[in-house]
């Protein structure tokens, strides 16, 4: 009997023909060519935290694990040569024994730094763009098992599609990343209510390096965080250990779970616990190494959809939200999150060509949420949202080709190198066609 593999969420499971764990190149290549003498299709499934389909694998299934660490690191360029299977959690503690960072990070630091960047993956900064962004160079492994690289000026258009490619192009072997020196961040964690932040956002995310809220919309209490960076010579003054744990492990993760299982078991109670939620919040002042303060531990589970809008249409799908959550038939427990992001030149990046607002709905494991985020899609779809590749949504490939200029583009290059569509799966069929 075949194993089964599900996703970090319970969104998504497969039942694979195979499982290989390659651990060179050459293995990937022999993985890739032997799928293919079968007839199978091969995808790599990362670490299973997209809450969307696209690392299932109903064919052959490569899972990276025994193919990561940093290759190389250049301190003068930053340029650092890693492993694609590498998490982002090893990538931060390989990075900082360097003396090297990088430039912006999301919150969560589960992810393999392929999966990573081939879904999407951001953090916030109104100057700053995801993941993606901070790629130098390639090398993937393609469906014939040749191994090509590429970068901006070494086959470009592959390069502009495989920065995030979705996992359709290939199998990325190694990344090239442009890391900055390590840096502290300045973090400071206050309260406050939607109306103020919306009134202040613009003017937030215009002098601060990284700015999100989090919104808890039943009672419209906000939660604004403000990561900047110091000079060089401070010293980092990080919460204390006693602090960390009360903050993260227990009120965050410990207690809200306690109360996400309630709201979950008496559905009355989430509107109410959702308003006790942002009046429980408290003030956080510290500063620490950059990517333990962008990162914080995610143990309670949930389902998510997050779309990316223009900037400049953020407010008016807040306002729409916050009126269409008040008809909703259930509540909500867990918050909405707001960052920002500069606009790339990715073909198939969120913020391709676009200054980008970030918008992810949340709902807690095992409580109803398709009316919430169908909601959300109508709403994020009336100013051209486009969805964060990794998480749910319904959009099939007529619709993506309107809200992607480069979309044809991406698809030309993938049938080129990948003309028989090997590295597919029912989740990429529906978002660029069969």
């Amino acid at each position: 009997m075949r194993a089964q593999w599900t996703n970090w969420a319970g969104t998504a499971s497969a039942s694979p023909h195979r499982v290989e764990h390659p651990a060179s190149t050459d293995a990937i290549a022999h993985a890739i060519t032997s799928a293919r003498a079968d007839g199978r299709s091969v995808r790599p499934r990362g670490s299973g935290h997209s809450f969307s389909e696209i690392a299932v694998a109903p064919g052959v299934a490569l899972d990276l694990n025994a193919w990561t660490g940093i290759i190389s690191a250049d301190g003068e360029s930053g340029l650092v040569k890693v492993r694609s299977g590498t998490t982002v959690r090893q990538l931060n503690a390989g990075l900082e024994r360097l003396g090297l960072a990088m430039a912006n990070l999301g919150d969560i630091d589960a992810q393999t730094i392929s999966g990573a960047i081939s879904t999407g993956t951001h953090g916030t900064g109104a100057k700053l763009g995801g993941l993606s962004a901070q790629v130098e160079s390639l090398e993937l492994v393609l469906a014939d098992g040749s191994v090509t690289s590429c970068s901006a000026s070494e086959n470009p258009d592959l390069f502009n599609a495989a920065r995030l490619g979705l996992g359709a192009l290939g199998v990325i072997s190694t990344i090239t990343l442009k890391c900055v020196p390590a840096f502290v961040l300045h973090a400071r964690e206050t309260t406050g209510h939607l109306d103020w932040i919306l009134a202040e956002f613009d003017d937030l995310t215009a002098v601060e390096d990284h700015v999100e809220f989090h919104w808890f919309l039943h009672g419209d209490g906000v939660l604004v965080k403000r990561n900047n960076r110091v000079p060089a010579d401070h010293e980092a003054k990080p919460l204390s250990k006693l602090r960390q744990f009360y903050e993260y492990e227990v009120m965050e993760n410990t207690v809200f779970g306690v109360v996400a299982r309630l709201a979950r078991a008496v559905p009355a109670t989430a509107r109410p616990l959702n308003k006790l939620c942002a009046a429980a919040l408290s003030e956080r002042v510290y500063s620490d190494q950059s990517h333990r303060v962008f990162v914080s531990p995610r143990r309670v589970r949930f389902v998510e959809s997050e779309y990316a809008v223009p900037r400049e249409a953020l407010h008016e799908v807040v306002r729409e939200l916050r009126a269409a959550v008040r008809k909703l038939d259930h509540g909500v427990i867990v918050p909405v999150e707001v960052r920002t992001a500069q606009g790339d030149d990715i073909w198939l990046s969120t913020a391709s060509g676009r200054d980008s607002a970030y918008i992810a709905v949340h709902q807690f494991l095992g409580m109803p949420y398709r009316e919430y985020f169908d909601v959300f899609e109508r709403i994020a779809a009336s100013v051209g949202g486009r969805p964060h590749w990794g998480k749910m949504h319904t959009l099939g490939a007529e619709v993506l080709r309107e809200r992607y200029p480069h979309f044809d583009d991406f698809r030309r290059v993938r049938d080129e190198v990948d003309p028989e569509h090997v590295f597919t799966n029912p989740y990429l069929d529906r978002v660029l066609g069969a």
